[in-house]
């Protein structure tokens, strides 16, 4: 822990920003162990080249399929430069890897973390990692920042181990503080029940929720919060989720259970004391975002995690860059077809 708090401390003696990298070239040098996506034409799209870094490290939604396809989305059509981080084990992605208590010892390689420091954004779809401590100063040396999140699905409860991130001396909770809410079980139906987004009528004129209609997942919604409560205070709900009677999309919806949020926004401050915007949502499986409007609410997050919803428009495109074919969810990996692969079979 001295190594790591160490880091830290040396970290916060720096400046908090990198310098504006708006149409200038990617900021991470190409490497085997992560993908990197340059802006295109970033003085004429609303990125204008900010830096993306996405974190791909969980075990059951295909994370590592999705986070790939959103960066390519962001930056050949939007002007973002993007990184997409893996956890690795001998070089290869490996969302087959056990995470504790399974096996006690545990510790995930994620590596290229120090690229945090030239991010705009950061963007987590994580489930139960454990990291070293330099990893993890990283990471604390971000939420210190001031400087945007957005939080995908199960990263709230991304991390576990020796997570012991501290503000003004009291332990941070990374679902429930940072994020607003963290898993407390399946409200859908674990694989049965799909999702039908609802757009919040009170918060309908959002800026993020600008030209989102039409929210569909096949996968199940989360509660976040003890029943009987609601989220917590600073958080403003964009979407619910109704659970559906089935995986289709035209499922009825289970009106035996009542629709709970699934996407919102908040701000978060750390020990840098600069308020950060922060989204979160609890849909988000690599299948989901087949959806063209869960999509469309991602792009939206992006610009208004920057400050830049005056550049959100109905008519931004969230068409797909490239070949997509999300593997299904769940664990039965040599079923599904779910095996290791070096990163640039993501690209």
């Amino acid at each position: 822990m001295n190594l790591r708090i160490a880091l830290a401390a040396a970290a916060l003696a720096a400046p908090l920003f990198a310098a504006p990298l708006f149409a200038q070239d990617h900021p991470v040098p190409s490497d085997p162990r992560w993908l990197v996506y340059s802006a295109a034409d970033p003085e004429q799209k609303p990125g204008l080249g900010a830096h993306v870094v996405f974190v791909a490290g969980e075990q059951e939604y295909r994370a590592e399929q999705a986070l790939p396809m959103l960066a390519r989305l962001l930056s050949a059509r939007h002007g973002f430069h993007c990184t997409v981080l893996f956890t690795l084990k001998d070089g290869m992605v490996d969302p087959t890897q056990k995470t504790r208590p399974d096996d006690p010892e545990m510790f995930h390689e994620l590596p290229g973390l120090e690229h945090l420091a030239s991010a705009d954004l950061l963007v987590l779809f994580t489930r139960f990692l454990t990291l070293h401590d330099e990893d993890l100063a990283h990471l604390d040396r971000y939420l210190d920042s001031g400087k945007p999140l957005i939080g995908i699905r199960t990263a709230n409860h991304g991390f576990q181990g020796n997570w012991t991130y501290e503000v003004d001396g009291k332990k941070v909770r990374f679902g429930d503080d940072v994020l607003g809410g963290t898993f407390r079980g399946h409200h859908g139906g674990w694989h049965r029940e799909a999702t039908r987004g609802i757009v919040v009528e009170a918060n309908a004129d959002h800026p993020v929720l600008r030209g989102v209609k039409d929210v569909f997942g096949p996968t199940d919604v989360y509660r976040t919060y003890p029943k009987g409560k609601g989220l917590p205070r600073g958080c403003t709900a964009l979407l619910l989720g109704q659970p559906l009677r089935s995986l289709e999309r035209d499922a009825e919806p289970n009106t035996d259970k009542e629709a709970l949020p699934v996407a919102w926004v908040k701000t978060w401050t750390g020990n840098g004391g600069k308020a950060a915007r922060v989204f979160h949502m609890t849909m988000g499986s690599a299948r989901d975002f087949e959806c063209d409007d869960l999509r469309r609410l991602f792009l939206n997050a992006s610009l208004w995690c920057l400050g830049r919803e005056d550049q959100i428009t109905k008519e931004l495109s969230v068409a797909l860059v490239g070949a997509y074919a999300p593997l299904h969810s769940g664990f039965d990996y040599e079923k599904l077809g779910v095996k290791p692969h070096p990163p640039s079979h993501y690209r």
